[in-house]
């Protein structure tokens, strides 16, 4: 013998079978929503990518700037070999932020090597369907593959920007953090601190060996390993006092970009 519902009962089942689905959609989209960057302002995206090299080659650069639906076009085609664009994720972390902005160039190899992943990352955050720790897998095994190679010459990435807001620790801490920190990146892959002479696990007060790829993939493994050499304190000082306007636009576009050194905190 079937038991029969009564119709109150059957409004109760449905309105809960609604609550629930509404309730699951909402988290969901909730959830989902967290991948999806806030678009810079053209003018200020192409000015803040472009402090990242030296001036004299910023005329001849090829600009990307970032479509949070799509994820890096070209804005700007140049003309000898160097690509400037605003980082906005760190695949190595496994996480999407809305607060890592970090201005970046690479030599015409670093572009054909390095840059390539970093397109990949923005397109694959981009459509949405992955999340943090995904990405950084496939990238994983697009290393292990041999799909992503290290750069095959000597060259330099330059993050010359007066302002930076970036990853300070491993992938294991996910601390981040705004510096006013220009340097040089040198293409490094299979180097270490040891080989360098900066020992213990490379002190801050000198060149010094950063390749998180190590830390996920083992010793040498890593494919996109630099040698880093900060800026020197008159030329970092030189560098933060030509971009005070730019500075000025990027607090007040985002409050995170203040600091002491901006004589904004």
């Amino acid at each position: 013998m079937k038991t029969k519902i009564k119709p109150a009962k059957k409004c109760l089942q449905a309105f809960l079978l609604f609550f629930f689905l509404f309730i699951s959609t909402v988290c969901l989209a909730q959830k989902s929503a967290d991948w999806q960057l806030e678009k810079m302002p053209a003018a200020l995206e192409t000015d803040f990518a472009l402090s990242s090299l030296p001036p004299q080659l910023r005329p001849g650069a090829t600009v990307y700037l970032l479509d949070p639906n799509k994820g890096y076009y070209v804005a700007r085609k140049g003309s000898n070999g160097f690509v400037c664009y605003v980082n906005r994720t760190g695949w190595e972390w496994g996480e999407f932020r809305q607060d890592m902005v970090a201005a970046m160039s690479f030599d015409a190899e670093g572009a054909r090597t390095i840059f390539r992943v970093d397109m990949d990352v923005a397109a694959m955050r981009a459509s949405g369907k992955f999340t943090g720790p995904q990405v950084r897998n496939l990238v994983l095994d697009r290393i292990r593959k041999g799909i992503y190679k290290a750069p095959a010459r000597t060259g330099v990435s330059y993050m010359l920007g007066p302002v930076m807001r970036a990853y300070t620790g491993t992938p294991a801490s996910n601390q981040i953090m705004t510096m006013n920190m220009p340097h040089y990146m040198f293409y490094a892959p299979g180097v270490t601190n040891t080989d360098i002479g900066n020992i213990p696990d490379g002190q801050a007060d000198g060149p010094v060996v950063i390749n998180p790829g190590d830390l996920l993939l083992g010793a040498r493994k890593g494919p996109f390993g630099y040698i880093i050499l900060s800026a020197g304190e008159k030329e970092t000082a030189k560098i933060v006092a030509e971009n005070k306007d730019l500075l000025k636009r990027l607090v007040a576009y985002k409050p995170y970009f203040k600091t002491a050194a901006n004589g904004m905190h």
